[in-house]
């Protein structure tokens, strides 16, 4: 038997350091080549890394959420044959001995691993999961997530506190209400496939029905003790070093203006009706990103991103539009390249590959960076007016609330219109508040006159 070290691999683009946001192993499980076994985040993305052999985990080289150097040991396994390493003797757990943080050029040359693009996932939802191991939205700032480590082996009840699976099989166990811990794995080291879930499915499996005492109305009357400690890591902790960045760099001010869309909805539901089906449904989105773009024409100083490093005001010709989406894992920006050359189909088509990409992980580097000006939008849940957060280091940002009917005076009669406000967001550094404003009226004009979105 011999030992083989895997080294954290070099993800590319320079990066010297990750975040190890994720074990799928622990000490003494036994892994297959390819079976994943951490995952790591990057300041764009989230990566998987596989192992190359088969073997058995002997050591975890950092804990989660730890920052690890490029080249250090991830991961000793044991192996059949000599391995890659000299043998070493015993080797101590991660936590009593602490792996090297950095190894030599043979080592690293050696170690083989590769990387694959993960799907973020939800790390508050799984930290209840297991108390044992602690573990590490809607404003704007994207970034580009972390749960307890995984139990690969079934425990002696059938149960698992993490059951190895991908992440098509959990998806499709969270749409059909299916307990992933009750489920038996059939494949490699207990991998649940989806033939396992219709098997469970076919003997009548779902969730377990909760339980608690009930008062006289029927409501559950339990009462709960206890703090929750959840480490912020991984993406959450990207969020909140965003924020914390643009807050503590830009002096924010917010302007909020009332639109009339009752026209561009009449408008929307006539293109929906006539090219819906061909071209693909309409939401109000790519309307405004159009508005947007036509108004950055007399108003270049938005399109822009300040460097406070050089104090220079960096403007951009074409509009890389940022679009704020919301995922499991967290907010996202994923970005609409070249806004200023498709047209409000083709920025459609665009907005809703992105979003798909960015919520099942598959969205790539170049996709989650580089945008100029962002787009942010709660949808339904929009509310009356919100501040958002400038995605650092742009300098502007707008915003939209919901669509809402109420009664407004029209040409000295009370009339029914539909009404939305935009509460935008800029960089009071290099944009004043006259010209703030100003944008924000160039916006409202295209929107309440739709018919100019399609005039050069």
């Amino acid at each position: 038997m011999g030992v083989y070290v895997i080294k954290m691999p070099d993800i590319g683009e320079g990066i010297a350091e990750v975040e190890l946001v994720e074990w799928h192993v622990k000490e003494g499980d036994s892994v297959v080549e390819d079976q994943v076994l951490a995952d790591v985040m990057t300041e764009k993305a989230t990566v998987q890394v596989p192992s190359p052999v088969h073997g058995k985990v002997l050591a975890l080289g950092g804990r989660v959420g730890e920052i690890m150097s490029v080249g250090s040991a991830l991961i000793r396994l044991e192996v059949e044959g000599p391995g890659n390493v000299a043998d070493e003797g015993d080797v101590a757990p991660a936590e009593s001995s602490g792996m090297p943080a950095t190894s030599s050029a043979a080592d690293n040359d050696a170690s083989g691993a590769s990387v694959k693009a993960a799907q973020p996932e939800d790390a508050s939802s799984k930290a209840s999961q297991e108390s044992a191991s602690p573990v590490s939205s809607a404003t704007s700032g994207g970034v580009e997530v972390s749960v307890p480590p995984a139990r690969s082996q079934a425990s002696s009840t059938g149960r698992r506190s993490r059951p190895l699976a991908s992440p098509a099989v959990r998806r499709r166990a969270l749409e059909e209400g299916l307990d992933l811990r009750a489920v038996p794995g059939t494949g490699p080291v207990g991998q649940i496939t989806h033939e396992d879930l219709d098997r469970w499915l076919q003997q009548g499996g779902a969730l377990p029905a909760a339980t608690a005492g009930t008062g006289q109305s029927g409501m559950l009357l339990a009462r709960r003790e206890g703090v929750e400690e959840i480490p912020v890591i991984g993406l959450r902790r990207r969020i909140a070093q965003k924020m914390q960045e643009s807050k503590r760099h830009i002096p924010h001010f917010t302007y909020v203006e009332e639109i009339d869309v009752t026209e561009l909805e009449t408008l929307r539901q006539k293109l929906n009706a006539r090219w819906g089906e061909e071209r693909g449904k309409l939401t109000i989105l790519p309307l405004l990103a159009r508005a947007m773009v036509l108004a950055l024409r007399e108003f270049p100083q938005m399109n822009a991103r300040y460097d406070d490093d050089k104090g220079v005001v960096l403007r951009y010709a074409p509009v890389h539009l940022g679009v704020a989406a919301q995922t499991d894992a967290g907010l996202m920006v994923p970005v609409l390249r070249h806004a200023e050359s498709q047209d409000i189909w083709g920025v459609a088509r665009e907005v809703r590959r992105l979003a798909e990409a960015v919520r099942n992980g598959s969205a790539q580097r170049d996709e989650l960076s580089g945008s100029t000006i962002t787009l942010t939008s709660l949808g339904a849940l929009g509310g009356i007016v919100n501040t958002p957060v400038i995605n650092y280091p742009e300098v502007a940002i707008v915003g939209v609330n919901r669509v809402v009917e109420r009664p407004v005076v029209l040409n000295g009669a009370v009339v029914v219109r539909k009404m939305m406000n935009l509460s935008s967001s800029f960089d009071h550094r290099v944009v004043d508040g006259m010209h703030a404003a100003e944008f924000i009226q160039s916006i409202r004009a295209y929107l309440e006159c739709p018919s100019m979105l399609f005039v050069e």
